[in-house]
């Protein structure tokens, strides 16, 4: 036996509360600790990691010397106090590290690792300039609970993801208060596990703010009362360089092309790169991203598989990180700043930085490919400018949204996440395709995409969705990355305005990230239409609060994209050569 188990150890917080955490530890001698705050409850096997998992395994940490402690978030678990997401987390979080500073096996010194709300947590202690805290490394997280989670980069409510996790969040807390109170009523718990027995049935309902499990007077609540980015999340964002500046500590940020919180992930990287407040944490912070979504790491999808190629030994990379910070053992070969996973061809590269240095931006540009009006399927993608100005039409009609087709979706459905043939939506006439030719030698896109494009509407308010494809030679057609704007947040996520009916916009979608080398016989495609459902909610069209509407209200929408010398949308890509 090389090491000690503690179970059901308690602390009190500063304002009372017990928080229980489980908590290993070497046989003697002091040592660091790695620590996992989690809302998940610290027994559920997936806190534990394994192959191909997030999180590393327990194991290889225990036997690498250090004490490891998961503890279960205020309001989880066997955690006392109530649970609001992101409120307590920065003054628990210290006094957890306060706590294991003072134990006679610890050396004073403290690293966090866990993915996702544990990721977040993480971030809220190296904000805070909390003592004793050496490194963190946060994977598929999110700063910015606004555009990185709850909402998007275009405004739109990430449906899904609301729908299933504030089911799953308040099923633990009816599960609790069951245990607690003898006179609890069982109904309430009874709907909420019935409804995370088929979470996407969720998104159907409409009016949103009157889904029946939900409930009211919870947090989910204020999340709908806040459709855009105001005093609200702003209090939440921690994304700013302001915020950056405090963080003094190495930062070790991981995540996947498929995950919906892959922009936080790399905008975590970029910002302590940028305005970290230590020369450490600047140069000392790293980035990797695989193929992957935000619950696996096996690089295997329904559709497509990038093989055993795509595997990372997770444990491996995190003993590295803590080894180096915290006992400051020396690596046996510098550490890649950056290691990303090219999909295409399918193998891991290093590189110095993000953006990668060498990056140029082209356009391609939208054409009809010599009609005067399409609906679907047969435009155009060309790095020249159009000789004529013109438009594509179709019709969104919120009654039929186009069906998510694959992409960074929660919960993480087989055959809906990742890279999807995009057979699925192909032949719709509410999907306009853009295609280039045939390509004569590889090209490899790495890096931010974005979409300028100039659009028209019949409506008030209406959506515009833009996805990255790559076509194969025998016609399968997977996802890259996509994106989406609500026009009504066109001059800005704080600042709504009503579409003026029928005059021209030049609007920006960001589109998200990906690396990708097309291949000789391959063709990049997009995508454009007005609805990603479920992973955005559907825009009704009207102008008025979508979350209090009924879709019986909605109206459809007659949208245009316009393109020529004068209206030059265009797909901006960002272009290794090498």
């Amino acid at each position: 036996m090389t090491h000690l188990y503690h179970p059901n150890v308690p602390l009190v917080t500063r304002d009372g509360v017990t928080l229980v955490a489980d908590v290993w530890r070497p046989l003697e001698g002091r040592t660091p600790t790695l620590l996992l705050r989690t809302p998940y409850d610290r027994r559920a096997t997936h806190q534990f990691g394994g192959h191909n998992s997030p999180t590393p395994s327990l194991m290889p940490l225990i036997n690498a010397g250090y004490a490891v402690v998961i503890q279960d978030a205020r309001g989880t678990g066997m955690s006392d106090g109530i649970f609001e997401p992101k409120l307590n987390e920065i003054v628990d979080g210290q006094d957890t590290v306060a706590w294991v500073r003072e134990q006679s096996w610890s050396d004073g010194t403290v690293a966090m690792y866990g993915q996702s709300y544990m990721g977040m947590v993480q971030w809220a202690l190296a904000i805070s300039g909390t003592p004793g805290l050496r490194a963190i490394i946060p994977t598929t997280a999110a700063l910015d609970w606004y555009r990185d989670a709850w909402y998007s980069q275009g405004g739109a409510m990430s449906l899904s993801l609301n729908t299933w996790w504030n089911a799953l969040m308040y099923s633990g807390q009816e599960r609790r208060n069951s245990i607690s109170d003898p006179g609890h009523n069982p109904a309430s718990q009874e709907r909420l596990d019935g409804a995370l027995l088929d979470p996407l049935e969720l998104n159907s309902f409409t009016p949103l703010a009157d889904l029946p499990v939900h409930g009211t007077g919870r947090w989910f609540d204020d999340f709908i009362a806040h459709p855009g980015f105001d005093e609200y999340w702003k209090r939440q964002d921690w994304s700013g360089p302001e915020i950056m500046s405090k963080v003094s500590v190495p930062v070790f940020s991981i995540g996947g092309w498929y995950d919906l919180k892959v922009s936080g992930t790399v905008g975590g990287f970029i910002g302590v790169r940028r305005h970290g407040g230590s020369e450490e944490a600047r140069e000392k912070s790293r980035l990797l991203i695989g193929p992957w979504d935000h619950t696996s790491f096996t690089g295997r999808f329904a559709d497509r598989s990038y093989g055993i190629r795509a595997e990372a030994d997770i444990s491996a990379e995190h003993i590295a990180f803590f080894d180096e910070n915290l006992r400051g053992v020396p690596l046996t070969a510098p550490a890649p700043r950056v290691r990303i996973f090219v999909m295409g061809i399918d193998r891991w590269r290093n590189e110095v930085d993000w953006p990668l240095p060498d990056t140029r931006y082209v356009g391609y540009y939208l054409d009809s490919g010599g009609a005067a009006a399409t609906r679907h399927g047969d435009g155009v993608l060309q790095v020249t400018l159009p000789e004529r100005d013109t438009f594509d039409e179709f019709i969104y009609n919120p009654h039929d949204p186009v069906p998510t087709a694959g992409g960074a979706l929660l919960p993480a459905q087989p055959g809906l996440i990742g890279p999807v043939d995009q057979s699925k939506v192909d032949g719709r006439e509410d999907v306009l395709c853009y295609v280039t030719p045939v390509l004569e030698k590889s090209l490899e896109v790495t890096g931010h995409v974005e979409l300028k494009v100039f659009m028209s509407s019949s409506a008030v308010d209406t959506d515009i969705t833009a996805k990255l494809i790559d076509v194969f030679p025998d016609g399968r057609a997977f996802n890259l990355c996509d994106g989406m704007l609500r026009l009504r947040y066109r001059g800005g996520l704080s600042t709504p305005s009503p579409l003026v009916p029928e005059e021209v916009y030049e609007v920006t979608v960001n589109m998200g990230l990906t690396s990708n080398v097309f291949l000789p016989g391959h063709r990049l495609r997009l995508d454009i239409s007005s609805s990603n459902f479920p992973r955005f909610d559907r825009n009704t069209n009207t102008g008025g609060i979508i979350a209090h509407e009924s879709v019986d209200a909605a109206v459809a929408a007659s949208n245009r994209v316009h393109h020529g010398p004068l209206n030059s949308s265009r797909l901006i890509l960002p272009i290794i050569a090498r």
